[in-house]
């Protein structure tokens, strides 16, 4: 991913930090976006000035941050023409043990997760079908719609991730876009480790694409019901796992 691919996601995770801890939510707003696939593996971040820029931090805290997931084995640096920071983190394997695991984390707050995240994400895609969308923008939920059909099994995660921010995105609502990047979050761990079966896959693939005509069509009702289908389904795949 180049630099020019970032500013439709950078809303929703590279948004200022408003902590009292500059360090501290600087980490964590870079590690959102690793983790939720806005950048993946072998990605390179944002330059450092626009970076510090878009987090409302000094390049001084930015550095620090940086050095810190350095160390962690999340990103690296690379010198020369073609250097910056580079993302080294790859997304677990799904695995049934890990899902229960992250369940057991979350405890009673996985069904209040689940809710909130059907409230916010109906909501913006019937937000999103009703807003006029430019020719750039509807072309960019196309795009990230062909991602996820096209994504093996390892990437599909990543790309899902980014349909659904992209929709986010196309609110025009900075807050309700965050806050959609924040619920996902919540869940992140949960739904890297379900199993990935490709008719679950392809279950999801047709639903991600009546989600996207139905923003493209301007059917505002098309599209809620679409995405509640879709993020239904998902609980339901979720609870069965789980057990």
């Amino acid at each position: 991913m180049d630099e020019a691919s970032l500013p439709w996601q950078v809303g929703a995770v590279f948004r200022p930090v408003r902590t009292g801890n500059a360090f501290e939510e600087t980490v964590e707003r870079i590690l959102q976006a690793i983790k939720l696939g806005v950048v993946g593996h072998g990605d390179r971040l944002p330059a450092e000035r626009e970076l510090a820029t878009l987090l409302g931090v000094s390049r001084e805290t930015l550095r620090e941050a940086l050095r810190s997931l350095q160390q962690a084995g999340y990103v690296e640096a690379r010198r020369g023409r073609y250097g910056g920071t580079f993302v080294t983190y790859r997304l677990p394997a799904p695995d049934v043990g890990e899902l229960r695991r992250a369940a057991e984390d979350l405890g009673s707050e996985l069904e209040d997760a689940l809710a909130y995240r059907l409230v916010l994400e109906t909501g913006a895609a019937e937000l999103a079908a009703r807003r006029e969308l430019t020719a750039e923008q509807r072309g960019y939920l196309t795009q990230r719609l062909a991602e996820a059909d096209a994504a093996s099994p390892e990437e599909y995660r990543q790309c899902d991730s980014r349909f659904h921010l992209a929709i986010g995105e196309l609110t025009g609502s900075r807050s309700l876009a965050a806050s959609i990047a924040e619920a996902r979050m919540r869940l992140n761990d949960l739904l890297n480790a379900i199993p990935m079966l490709e008719r679950n896959i392809d279950h999801a693939s047709r639903q991600h694409g009546a989600m996207a005509r139905a923003i493209l069509d301007g059917d505002h009702l098309a599209a809620r019901q679409a995405t509640e289908e879709h993020l239904e389904a998902t609980a339901a795949l979720l609870r069965a796992f789980l057990g």
